[in-house]
């Protein structure tokens, strides 16, 4: 809140900001944010270095998956915005034909 009013300076991300952060409002391009109670003004230099996340990307998780010597009972796809997690659900589901679900809050499983 002390920098983004200030052209000055920059605010550097490093990696995605998940949908409804602050992070993600700015990575978008607001011009204001409340912090505190306060709607700040960003006159910042507002940057994201995406190539830094720590997550594995769908390609590589199907990679990864694909390398299994046995295929679980069933993939639960329990991390991720929506439509990401039900892509990836698709992606399982179609290329590696295992049982996969993408759980609603309170959905409850019987592991095995």
């Amino acid at each position: 809140k002390f920098y983004v009013p200030d052209e000055r300076h920059a605010v550097l991300f490093t990696g995605f900001q998940a949908g409804g952060t602050r992070g993600a409002s700015l990575v978008a391009g607001v011009k204001s944010v409340k912090i505190h109670g306060r709607h700040i003004p960003i006159r910042a230099e507002i940057a994201n270095l995406s190539m830094l996340s720590a997550h594995a990307d769908a390609d590589e998780i199907l990679t990864w998956l694909g390398n299994f010597t046995q295929p679980p009972k069933r993939t639960y796809i329990t991390h991720g915005e929506p439509d990401a997690s039900e892509a990836l659900r698709v992606r399982i589901s179609d290329e590696l034909q295992w049982p996969c679900v993408v759980p609603e809050y309170g959905d409850q499983a019987t592991l095995d």
